[in-house]
């Protein structure tokens, strides 16, 4: 369409709101692709999930079926990354595996950054008391190291995919409510906030419509460099029996079980932690073009 060509998305003086917002949105994305590390972080992760997400077209072995006459069996064309201690296909454990990973992190992401952004939001916006409380709780969850809150949660509830990635989220929040404590700081006294409290919009709709959109940019970064943190959370409970419980596929599970045939069927517990360590610097690459692209004090 004429209207979204390169033209009309980069010309200076645009005619309407709509052109203005798809434009800063075009010259984001140059940014972004300019940047070779992003753009392959993004790569990676655009893969991880179309893998993930069309898993059983894409192999014709179930994750979960044993065949204990072909046990450990080496790489091959009939398995790609060989087989498990009970002949389990290892690519299908891993495409699967990273269902079950990918989506432990996304409902991660989604139950932790609106509480956060909306904590810290209303942090900085009503000072005082309110936030001194709010903030005494945060640097509570601080306090522990996030694994270890991790496990303790667990451990109060019970082993579990559900339990992992509430235990995740309930350690996972504070450092989004952190940051966006800070920028409301550097927003609250503002003439546009300060012109809307003159036409009597309440504290709440100033939060939700003027001051959490302007904390997004810098969430989105500060998620996107801390996928890999939680990825890392979700393998390591799945590790330690804590996350996914077999016979299910996941990836620190996965390595769980394989440990012991490390020295000598290396393929079984390897490509798992392969998984875990493109996808983690995957995230790391994006995180960090994103911080350059919507950073202002990076530009």
């Amino acid at each position: 369409m004429i209207f979204f060509s390169r033209d009309w998305l980069l010309d200076d003086t645009p005619a309407n709101r709509r052109q203005a917002v798809w434009g800063r949105r075009y010259r984001l994305w140059l940014s972004l692709r300019s940047n070779p590390l992003a753009m392959a972080g993004l790569a990676v992760i655009a893969v991880m999930l179309l893998l993930a997400l069309f898993a059983p077209w894409l192999t014709p072995f179930d994750p979960s079926v044993q065949h204990l006459d072909n046990r450990l069996a080496a790489p091959s064309a009939a398995h790609w990354l060989g087989t498990d201690e009970l002949g389990r296909d290892v690519w299908t454990r891993i495409i699967y595996g990273g269902r079950t990973t990918l989506g432990m992190v996304i409902a991660v992401v989604v139950l932790t950054a609106p509480l956060g952004l909306l904590i810290g939001c209303i942090a900085g916006y009503a000072g005082g008391i309110v936030d001194k409380a709010l903030m005494r709780i945060t640097d509570i969850f601080l306090a522990f190291p996030r694994l270890i809150l991790a496990l303790a949660f667990v451990a109060a509830l019970k082993p579990g995919v559900e339990s992992a990635i509430l235990a995740i989220a309930l350690t996972a929040w504070p450092p989004y409510a952190r940051l966006a404590r800070a920028e409301t700081l550097q927003f609250r006294h503002s003439d546009f906030i300060a012109a809307s409290r003159l036409t009597g919009a309440s504290p709440m709709r100033i939060i939700l419509r003027h001051i959490m959109p302007l904390c997004v940019p810098s969430l989105i970064v500060r998620i996107t460099l801390d996928m890999s943190s939680i990825i890392i959370t979700a393998a390591s409970l799945g590790f330690l029996g804590m996350g996914a419980q077999p016979p299910s596929p996941e990836w620190g599970t996965m390595i769980a079980t394989a440990r012991r045939f490390l020295f000598s069927e290396w393929w079984v517990p390897l490509m798992p932690c392969i998984a875990i360590f493109l996808t983690s610097l995957a995230f790391n690459f994006l995180g960090d073009g994103l911080r350059d692209v919507l950073d202002p004090k990076e530009r």
